[in-house]
């Protein structure tokens, strides 16, 4: 077991180093650029954004704007502003969302909410969020501002159907697809679009650098929502969070509208009132992973991903088709 999760990281390093090969020094300007937007001379401000600087991710979505500008065109000063810009929206809407969703962690470490308080966290996300519309403002591209802003609406409509979603005794996967569409997809998109944007790409190509950037988000959930149900360590929440959090994902609905059995239904209410145990939850889980949701789940990402890889074909320069297949493939294979 040892040795084949050593294998898998290294596998998923080479992922990373195939994806931005092409981009580094840009990935590094980036990198600069985000921390000293996150940058305050009060002293609790500056605490609780070094704990957001402290927690950056992998940079998936700025890795995707940077490489679908490359794909058009020269990456530019824009370009950059746009990119922090979208990190910085994203940002924002993560410590909101720990608050509204309750979330004591973030990654596997405490949340802004939980290290401070819900005050703190819904301050400092609207201070993100206005530094998001400060660099916007900055790359003066009318057509990248009205793109932000629409995503911002987006995410939050996305928020409140997810809340309806758990009032909601439905178990409905296309209620499900319509969540992502306006959260994860909807931001994975944008970074796509936007990076073409910012290097004056045809307005085809721009739609068709979202599509492909709205597919990644589509996949990028899916398999966020796999982890639910992993025994697996090294993933950023416990499993059954989603299930913790009211919410039921694709695994379980499957899994639970291919089968007539009503403990495992009456589970389900359990969920979305919140009013679940641990215990109970891990049979839920169980009882998903036996009746097909993970390999649904899988069989999803797999069709959704044949499509991604069509855009590489048509739409991609031979020299950056590599660091966009790995990007595909390392949203698929991830483990974290």
């Amino acid at each position: 077991m040892f040795f084949s999760n050593f294998v898998s990281k290294i596998k998923i390093m080479d992922y990373i180093s195939t994806i931005i090969q092409p981009i580094e020094a840009d990935l590094e300007e980036f990198k600069r650029r985000f921390h000293n937007s996150l940058a305050h001379s009060n002293g609790l401000l500056q605490s609780a954004l070094d704990h957001i600087r402290s927690r950056a991710g992998k940079q998936m979505r700025p890795m995707l704007t940077l490489l679908t500008a490359k794909n058009y065109g020269q990456i530019s000063d824009m370009t950059h502003y746009a990119t922090v810009a979208l990190e910085l929206l994203h940002t924002a809407s993560l410590v909101h969302d720990d608050v509204v969703d309750e979330s004591s962690e973030r990654r596997g470490l405490p949340s802004m909410n939980a290290a401070y308080n819900n005050k703190v966290a819904v301050l400092v996300g609207d201070y993100v969020l206005s530094t998001c519309l400060l660099n916007a403002s900055i790359a003066r591209n009318h057509q990248i501002m009205y793109t932000l802003s629409q995503l911002g609406q987006t995410l939050a409509a996305g928020e409140i159907l997810q809340l309806q979603n758990i009032e909601s005794d439905v178990l409905s996967e296309d209620v499900y697809y319509q969540v992502i569409h306006q959260k994860t997809a909807a931001l994975f998109g944008a970074c796509s679009a936007i990076g073409a944007m910012s290097v004056d790409a045809p307005e085809n190509e721009v739609e068709a650098a979202k599509k492909f950037g709205h597919d990644i988000g589509m996949i990028f959930q899916i398999r966020d929502d796999i982890f639910d149900y992993s025994n697996s360590h090294e993933i950023g929440k416990p499993t059954g969070n989603d299930m913790i959090e009211g919410k039921l994902t694709l695994p379980a609905i499957y899994a639970l509208n291919h089968t007539d059995f009503e403990p495992m239904k009456a589970l389900a209410r359990k969920v979305k009132a919140r009013s679940i145990n641990l215990d109970e939850i891990a049979v839920l889980v169980e009882f998903t992973k036996r009746n097909g949701g993970i390999e649904y789940a899988q069989q999803k990402m797999d069709e959704i991903a044949r499509d991604a890889h069509r855009y590489i074909e048509d739409h991609v320069k031979p020299e950056l088709q590599e660091s966009f297949s790995a990007y595909v493939d390392f949203v698929i294979q991830r483990r974290s």
